[in-house]
Formats: structure tokens, sequence, C-alpha cells
């Protein structure tokens, strides 16, 4: 797809054509290339790859194959990037850019909610190799400046933040990590590039669990970073060392599926609002986390970084762990799943799959309550999930 900047297509164009190299056979999109290893003719022609030259392919371990290259260049384009890598799952990609980008002694700042695996790498594996974390709330975001140090070589932050859906200016804080020469990371798994681009207001990597929503199939598992070249470069070697590259086949998968992302995302969205504005008027319910809903600096920030609100909310049940899993239990059309972004809904208490590890304490100064209940909104009819949710939550007798 070959245009001027002041041609450029569209997002839903750009999913399904960026990145694309018609082969010599005619195939209408790049085909699955499941070689481990390629063929030159000449060691002129290998050295030119192997010393960067030109681009090529080599070996599929260093992600020197046509399927992984042609979903890089979707990926990035789709997050305005300069290049992207992809990964076999979302973990590696964030072991990866932590480890290249941070050595022994130095500090990453952590602020708000983030995936359990997340906190479990940032507060038990790196801190077996002197790499520090600071664990800021979102509450707490206006402490940073005071966290921030000369050590300091990340700050790391999800918007919208998983489970709460807090919501990061990302300028604000790119803003203030920059005075201390720190990279600001965010990773956009739950906005995707259909309703937000982090890049475009100053973060420097941004990453994706494109397990989920880019994948949308429950299908794949996945990971990728974007950015610019010269940050990539040396995470692009820890995920060669540690073999950490995705596979050809599940590529080939995600490229598929990134084909149908903005149709699914905007189908996604208007669903999640309806259910949100449904939840956020049930007697039943305290609380409800959905970016649509977002009031006061956190409405003012939506309106400025993000385009849509996203297939991700949580709301608190009026009751206790027990009253708020039966309510979960009762669903019909959600199904109980720890993942999201997938076509089905799914249903989470966060305290038992995504933050089941995270200590309890550590949970309620999060306000990750035990009445807490996630929603991943798929691709059905927003009525029948209201429905469902309806039942689910209608008070019987001798049952909650």
């Amino acid at each position: 797809m070959n245009t001027t900047p002041e041609q450029r297509p569209g997002l839903s164009t750009r999913c399904v054509h960026a990145g694309d190299v018609r082969d010599p056979q005619g195939a209408i999109h790049p085909p699955l290339y499941g070689h481990s290893t390629f063929a030159f003719d000449s060691t002129a022609d290998l050295l030119d790859v192997v010393e960067g030259r030109r681009e090529g392919n080599l070996y599929t371990r260093y992600g020197l194959n046509p399927t992984i290259r042609s979903l890089e260049r979707k990926l990035a384009d789709l997050e305005d990037a300069e290049t992207a890598l992809a990964f076999g799952s979302g973990m590696a990609a964030e072991a990866a850019t932590f480890l290249s980008h941070i050595k022994t002694g130095e500090h990453i700042v952590c602020l708000g909610d983030v995936y359990g695996g997340t906190f479990e790498l940032l507060g038990e594996n790196l801190p077996r190799l002197g790499i520090e974390t600071t664990f800021l709330t979102a509450g707490e975001a206006d402490q940073l400046p005071d966290v921030l140090t000369d050590r300091t070589r990340i700050v790391f932050f999800e918007t919208p933040s998983n489970p709460n859906l807090d919501i990061f200016d990302i300028a604000a804080i790119t803003a203030q990590a920059h005075k201390v020469g720190a990279l600001v990371v965010v990773d956009n798994t739950f906005a995707t590039p259909v309703n937000q681009n982090p890049l475009h207001h100053g973060a420097d990597l941004v990453l994706h669990s494109a397990t989920k929503y880019l994948g949308g199939h429950s299908d794949l598992t996945a990971g990728a970073v974007a950015g610019p070249a010269e940050l990539l470069a040396p995470i692009a070697a820890w995920r060669k060392n540690l073999g950490q590259v995705i596979a050809p086949e599940i590529a080939s998968l995600l490229a598929r599926s990134i084909r149908t992302l903005v149709v699914r995302v905007r189908a996604q969205n208007t669903a999640a609002t309806a259910v949100a504005e449904y939840l956020a008027e049930h007697p039943r319910v305290t609380k409800v986390n959905y970016p649509g809903l977002a009031t006061g600096d956190q409405a003012t920030i939506v309106k400025t970084q993000m385009r849509g609100h996203g297939g991700m909310l949580s709301f608190l049940v009026d009751g206790d762990a027990n009253a708020t899993a039966a309510v979960v239990d009762r669903l019909r059309v959600f199904s109980i799943a720890a993942s999201l972004g997938g076509a089905e809904s799914l249903v989470t208490q966060p305290i038992t799959t995504t933050h089941h590890g995270l200590d309890p304490a550590d949970r309620a100064r999060r306000g990750i309550a035990d009445s807490m209940v996630r929603l991943s909104i798929g691709l059905e009819d927003a009525d029948d999930l209201i429905a469902d949710l309806d039942q689910a939550l209608t008070l019987s007798t001798g049952t909650v």
C-alpha cells in the first residue's frame, strides 16, 4: 500500500492492507511461511541481510521471516510508529522492553493498576536482578515528580487500567518523565489503536497483549511493542536471545484478525456503553468504572486522548465476595474467564483471576474490591447482555 502522507488511507483500510506485500503467486494477503530458515543465492546476498545493508529473511527465531515482518509493518502502521516487534505473548513483550532499557541499580515507576503478571514481573522477578520498582496507585499519580530520580529509566502504565479503568494523562506524565530522561511505556491493550494512540501524546513506546483485542477471537497468544527503531533495536536483541519471537503461524492468524479490528472494536464500544449505562442505574450496583462515564478531570483526559471508550468495564456489586460470585455464576451469555477482547463476552472477579496473587491489603489500597466484577463486552447484541446481567442481579428467594 504505497501512498504519500497526504493520501494516507483511513484506519479500516490500513488494518486490511498495511504491511501486505503481494507474493509472486498473487496471494491476496501475505501467505504463511512456516519455514525456520531461508536460502540465499550467494554469500554476498546473505551478508547483506546479516550485516543490515538490506532487509530480508534469514532465520525465524530472529524475526526475519516474511510472515512476521509483514505483521510487524501492519502493527507499526496502526500505532503510527517507525517500527514494531511481535512476540509470543504480551508478557514477553513487556519483559524484553524492561530488560533492554534498564539495568541493575536503576529504577522503574509503575503507575496505577496493571495486569497481575506485570505486578509479579516488576515486584518479584526484576528485584532479583537489582531493578527496583516504585508502585503508585492512580490516586497517588500526583506524587510522580517526587519519586522520579536520576536512576529512573522507565515510567510504565496502562490507560485505561486493569481493572479499575483509570485514565492517565499521557502527555502530562511524559513531560514529567522526560525531565529525568526516563522513557514512557504505555500498555494500550484495553484501548487498542482504534480508540487511542499513545505515541501521538508523547509516549516513547507502546505495548499490546495482542492475545486480546488485536487477536480478537480468543484463539491465539501474542504480544507487540511499537515505537522508534532506535528504541526497538535493543528490544529485538533480547527477543532474539530469549527466544521470544512470535511463531509464523500465529503471526499469520494475528494479521488476519487485525483486518477486522475496527469493525469489532467499534461494535464493542457501542455495546459496552449501553451496558455501562444500564449498570449505572441498577440498584444493586454501587459503582461503574467505564471511560464513557468518566467525570471531572478524567472526562477531560478521555476527551483529549481517546476516540472511543472501549469494550472493558468493571462494577461493584452491593454485597461481599460470595454474593458477588453468586451474581457471576448466574450469568449465562457471559462466560467466566480471565481473558478479554474476544467476540464472546467474558466476566471475572479480579480477586479470583487477574489479581488473585496480589496481597489483599494492596488490592484494598487499589480499590480492587471483593465485590468487583470485570466485563469484557463481545459482539453479542447489547440487549441480550443487559438481559443476562439483569437476571443475574435480580434477587430471588434464597439466592442472590
